[in-house]
């Protein structure tokens, strides 16, 4: 990706034919979620079966999400990030990148994820952190 955030606005604002925009711009585009997750996956040298194993869910489920089947809740995405072991930015990164909202500090149980995101939490750890302080749990039963 050459271009920033501002560039690609302004050729998109300055341009009606939006098809003729994409068509020179396919390199700045996103791809599609489940192929950004795949891409995290080997970066980490991680497979599916690891994902799902260390989030207790089935491997039918986390296969659907990472070929593009189906569509992930924030919570999961938040937990999927937490084994991939993602830093608070690249967490943050990835859960604009699935269109949702960011970890806000003013919002408790997002407080309690950042919290266990700075404190290099486990999957595991980080429920048991959200569960011991009065907040709803990452469900890992599907």
């Amino acid at each position: 990706m050459g271009k920033d955030t501002d560039e690609l606005f302004n050729e998109l604002k300055a341009d009606p034919d939006v098809g003729k925009f994409i068509k020179k711009n396919k390199g700045e585009l996103s791809k599609p979620l489940h192929e950004y997750l795949s891409e995290l996956l080997r970066e980490k040298n991680l497979t599916r079966h690891d994902v799902a194993f260390e989030m207790f869910l089935d491997d039918s489920y986390i296969h659907h999400i990472f070929s593009g089947a189906k569509k992930t809740s924030r919570e999961r995405l938040i937990g999927i990030a937490r084994v991939l072991d993602l830093n608070l930015a690249q967490t943050q990164y990835l859960l604009r990148y699935g269109g949702y909202a960011i970890l806000y500090p003013r919002n408790s149980w997002d407080a309690v994820i950042i919290s266990a995101i700075e404190h290099n939490m486990t999957f595991a750890d980080m429920n048991e952190y959200l569960k011991n302080l009065g907040e709803n749990q990452i469900v890992v039963v599907d």
